[in-house]
């Protein structure tokens, strides 16, 4: 594989297609490499990310490394409750990887990177193809979501979005491509759809979700990673508690087989990493309400 680099023969391989489904019952489509051209994107990414990175937006808290979720959350708090930017627009983009124009990606990677090695092997991985069970299909559009290139090229491609919004003066967060801009007023907010929309879907030839898409006011809630953000408050989104409970309802099962610290060494993953991560938002009455019902559930697992 090296020596194919050094010569310039190397050839990536088809990505292999693997549907799973989402939480909106729709399928995610991703496109899994083979090791050999992981590795390959894997030195890429270490490449590219140093020079690409520093420049990205700081408000881009998704796939950077040493930005979390935690601090996307706490970004779009601090523009609701101390700049007082309660309107704001939610943006949720259709199928983003798969619609990122190639085009438009080898443009903007330009702008930073001339090395034709570099720029060759971006190409290669956005047109290699995908395999569907036996029959091989061209890639024209997208970047396979699963590449371990891909959400450093959806972040160089969105940026161009985020630098559009600076200019504008919108304030906003974007997790990929889950897109908040904050606004002081009603009227703002409408005019800033109408600008987020025309450079997303004309400039950046993306696909915004307009059944997702909205204005909403941090009176009634902004949804965003798993919590609602309010006015005074953060509380976390009923269907991420109804998930919750259904895992420790499978680790749990009295019939489940197993005895109590086998399910204890299971389920304390769980518990840690729910809490850890909803800890952000007011989740203490919930926590209360919580634990005698786990409680419960392991005394009847002891019992049985």
């Amino acid at each position: 594989m090296l020596l194919e680099l050094q010569e310039k023969r190397y050839q990536a391989c088809p990505v292999k297609r693997v549907e799973i489904a989402k939480d909106d019952g729709g399928m995610r489509l991703l496109g899994i490499p083979t090791v050999r051209d992981r590795i390959v994107q894997q030195c890429l990414a270490n490449i590219m990310t140093p020079i690409f990175d520093p420049n990205l937006h700081p408000s881009s808290y998704g796939y950077r490394v040493g930005r979390s979720c935690h601090q996307a959350i706490s970004k779009a708090t601090l523009f609701i409750r101390k700049y007082s930017k309660q309107h704001v627009v939610d943006m949720d983009l259709s199928k983003c990887f798969d619609m990122l124009d190639h085009d438009l990606i080898i443009k903007f990677v330009l702008k930073r990177i001339v090395d034709g090695s570099i720029l060759s092997l971006i190409r290669q991985f956005l047109k290699s193809g995908v395999m569907v069970g036996a029959h091989w299909q061209e890639s024209v559009i997208g970047s396979p979501q699963g590449g371990v290139i891909s959400p450093l090229l959806a972040n160089i491609y969105l940026d161009e979005f985020d630098q559009e919004m600076i200019k504008r003066q919108h304030r906003i967060v974007r997790y990929a491509d889950d897109i908040l801009i904050f606004c002081t007023s009603k009227k703002g907010a409408d005019n800033a759809l109408k600008a987020a929309s025309h450079i997303l879907e004309v400039t950046l030839k993306l696909k915004v979700n307009e059944r997702k898409t909205h204005i909403a006011h941090s009176g009634t809630g902004i949804k965003l990673l798993g919590v609602e953000i309010y006015t005074s408050y953060t509380k976390l989104q009923e269907k991420k508690l109804s998930a919750f409970k259904v895992k420790v309802k499978e680790l749990t099962k009295r019939n489940g087989g197993v005895n109590l610290a086998t399910v204890l060494k299971r389920l304390n993953p769980v518990l840690r990493g729910s809490v850890n991560y909803f800890k952000i938002a007011n989740i203490t009455t919930i926590l209360k309400k919580l634990a005698p019902w786990v409680r419960r559930r392991l005394r009847a697992v002891q019992l049985r």
